[in-house]
């Protein structure tokens, strides 16, 4: 469980698991320096991405250019609103 402070609105509780639950706790432990596919590789990001958003996550892609063998452009992952995970169990 997961609890999401919004720019503009009152907090509420989302519940998130799976992949797109490891895309939220990798995009927090970030913070504004955000994620990339490059250096957390997984096989959907845009997807974990799109479901976190249709959450309400607040989550920036900023398009970035990379070089190497494969030169072209890729995704930055910023999570833009306060997102905590509530810590419980036995």
């Amino acid at each position: 469980m997961f609890t999401v402070e919004p720019t503009d609105g009152a907090p509420f509780k989302v519940s998130v698991k799976g992949r797109v639950r490891w895309a939220v706790e990798r995009l927090i432990a970030a913070g504004e320096k955000g994620c990339t596919p490059l250096h957390q590789p997984a096989p959907r990001w845009s997807g974990y991405i799109r479901e976190a958003r249709l959450l309400g996550l607040e989550i920036e892609t900023v398009t970035e250019k990379h070089g190497g063998d494969y030169p072209g452009h890729h995704g930055r992952y910023v999570l833009r609103c306060k997102v905590t995970q509530e810590r419980g169990g036995l």
